[in-house]
């Protein structure tokens, strides 16, 4: 097996490629995840063999650097001693009952334990059915239907959440993909990222209608977007004036900008808070929680019904309780930040050297570089970013041994794993990019 890193010379991705032909064969676009196929940078896919660290291994045998994280869940590293140890010790007990599990309890207490807002806590198997669950319990909690999102924020794909703004921000949400009804795309409003009086303007215009107010602290799917000053303040403040619950997205911030998630990071207390990615240690698990008034609205307890077949698997249970212990040891997240801050920093040292427009945006261990001057507050300033050089970017980086995602509006994902090391060859490698 060769180890290709940052060579500069270009990798070989032969079966790669034909892994792709197979998998288009049997697949929609040859993946399980439209992003995976890499259209919006054009080419294909690689296929991945293993992970270990910070690091990632191709079918053809190509080493590099990972900045993808599993989208976002490995943030202990891949492949960490730790926690394939306790999952394969709760694996030799079975792998689903379809029962309680004492591993559940555990879970659920350590999550309490560390995000602020969370009192009770129910939990799914991806971070779609977590927020779709989570708004269904707003609505039932407010006895209203209306909801307002941002534009630019991704909140998974069910029907009312894949809606885009329309021509203002207080026009109503036309869908954003086939088969979305236009009826359900009415019942969800979108508003500016940053922007209070996009908010206040549509709850004023659906007076006593707005059953949540549902945000990424810190907007991940358009890029890493932080929130300004006194923003999430203002959602709080207007959600209890206007009586909506305030809704956290921390599928993606949960347990990565700070243990207790970016509501802890801003001190904001959300009134329902959705996880994921890192809860389930890298395999599937996620949960919405709140407040105990709240939460008892869920079934069996309350009238909102939702179910999971499953929902709590013990060994994405297992997985994400090692990864919380591991996130606990003093000094893990004070590290990940500077990590993050030196590859953050590096980058923006490397564009000015080579005199390319750029803004380098970073919450933790989330990071951005973005081809478009800044500032930058929303999607619709995202939007102004170089495509041409983003995807020349993409392609040079991932010759090198450098894998980030193969779009603008993602974040970039750090890891404990990734070592200085690293952090230099990553930089190394971008200055060679960023000549083609």
């Amino acid at each position: 097996m060769t180890t290709s890193t940052t060579s500069g010379c270009e990798l070989s991705r032969v079966q790669s490629q034909q892994a792709f032909k197979e998998a288009c064969d049997v697949l929609p676009g040859g993946v399980n995840s439209p992003v995976r196929a890499f259209k919006s940078v054009g080419g294909q896919p690689v296929f991945m063999a293993r992970a270990q660290g910070s690091y990632l291994w191709d079918i053809d045998g190509n080493r590099y650097i990972d900045y993808v994280g599993s989208w976002g869940p490995a943030i202990v590293g891949h492949s960490h001693p730790n926690v394939l140890a306790r999952v394969r010790a709760v694996a030799e007990n079975g792998l689903s009952f379809g029962a309680p599990t004492l591993l559940e309890t555990e879970l659920a207490r350590a999550v309490i334990d560390r995000v602020p807002s969370i009192e009770k806590v129910r939990f799914v198997s991806s971070g779609t059915e977590a927020v779709m669950s989570a708004i269904r319990l707003a609505r039932a909690y407010t006895k209203r239907s209306k909801l307002i999102k941002f534009e630019g924020c991704y909140h998974g794909h069910s029907d009312h959440l894949l809606v885009k703004a329309g021509s203002g921000a207080a026009t109503h949400g036309v869908p954003d993909s086939a088969g979305v009804p236009q009826s359900t795309a009415n019942e969800t409003l979108n508003a500016e990222f940053n922007n209070l009086d996009s908010v206040e303007s549509l709850l004023k215009a659906n007076s006593k209608e707005v059953a949540a107010i549902l945000v990424e602290p810190v907007a991940g799917n358009m890029g890493c977007i932080p929130p300004e000053p006194g923003f999430l303040e203002g959602l709080r403040n207007l959600a209890d004036q206007h009586g909506a619950c305030l809704v956290f997205d921390e599928v993606m911030t949960g347990f990565r900008v700070a243990l207790g998630g970016a509501q802890e990071r801003y001190n904001v207390i959300p009134d329902i808070t959705c996880l994921g990615k890192i809860i389930g240690g890298g395999l599937p698990a996620a949960a919405y929680g709140g407040k105990k008034d709240i939460m008892s609205m869920v079934a069996p307890e309350g009238p909102m019904y939702q179910a999971g077949t499953l929902s709590g698997n013990p060994l994405a249970m297992a997985a994400g309780l090692e990864t919380l212990k591991l996130l606990s040891e003093p000094g893990v997240y004070t590290q990940l930040e500077e990590r993050t801050k030196a590859l953050a920093d590096g980058l923006r040292f490397v564009c000015e050297k080579a005199k390319i427009s750029a803004t380098v945006t970073q919450v933790g261990g989330m990071m951005t570089l973005f081809f478009a001057e800044g500032p930058l507050r929303n999607y619709t300033d995202v939007c102004r970013f170089d495509r041409d050089r983003f995807n020349r970017y993409f392609w040079a980086m991932l010759e090198q041994g450098i894998y980030l995602a193969p779009s603008q509006f993602e974040s970039l994902f750090s890891s404990t794993a990734h070592t200085t090391r690293d952090i230099e060859q990553t930089l190394s490698a971008a200055e060679k990019a960023l000549k083609q």
